[in-house]
């Protein structure tokens, strides 16, 4: 955990200076690349692996490539890190939504401009818009699970 943060102050300071909406700790293009390389992954009911995702599963996937580890349910992965309002979300951030009425059902990575990515049970792993009805709709929380995250938008 050290050697993360460590990392995560370093790339502030490299990348930091006119990065626009950097990740710092997981610098957005390669949080970008990362989720591209997944884009078109079937939806899999309690996948983990490029085999095949559901929600929380690509969210494990791809934090899991950067040592960021989270609980395995949105639901739980919801409790984790600082809760955050829609106008502060920054590449990386978790989003979460109630899509059966029951609370955190479903969840995504926010990776700026409005959209997220993540495992649609009907179309697999996608970018969405959050301002999609549906999405809007059923939006309830986000959460930065990534401390030393870069400040400027």
């Amino acid at each position: 955990m050290k050697k993360f943060i460590l990392s995560i102050v370093g790339a502030a300071v490299i990348f930091g200076a006119g990065a626009g909406t950097s990740f710092a700790a997981i610098e957005a293009p390669k949080l970008s690349e990362s989720i591209d390389q997944v884009v078109g992954t079937p939806y899999k009911w309690g996948g983990t692996t490029t085999e095949g995702f559901d929600c929380s599963g690509f969210i494990l996937y791809i934090f899991n490539q950067y040592d960021v580890q989270l609980p395995r349910t949105s639901k739980t992965q919801a409790e984790t890190g600082t809760k955050l309002e829609k106008d502060e979300l920054r590449p990386g951030d978790l989003v979460f939504f109630n899509t059966d009425g029951k609370g955190i059902s479903h969840a995504g990575i926010y990776v700026g401009n409005g959209q997220f990515a993540h495992s649609s049970s009907s179309k697999g792993v996608i970018i969405s818009k959050l301002s999609e009805s549906y999405y809007e709709k059923r939006y309830v929380t986000a959460r930065r699970v990534i401390s030393g995250q870069d400040d400027a938008q």
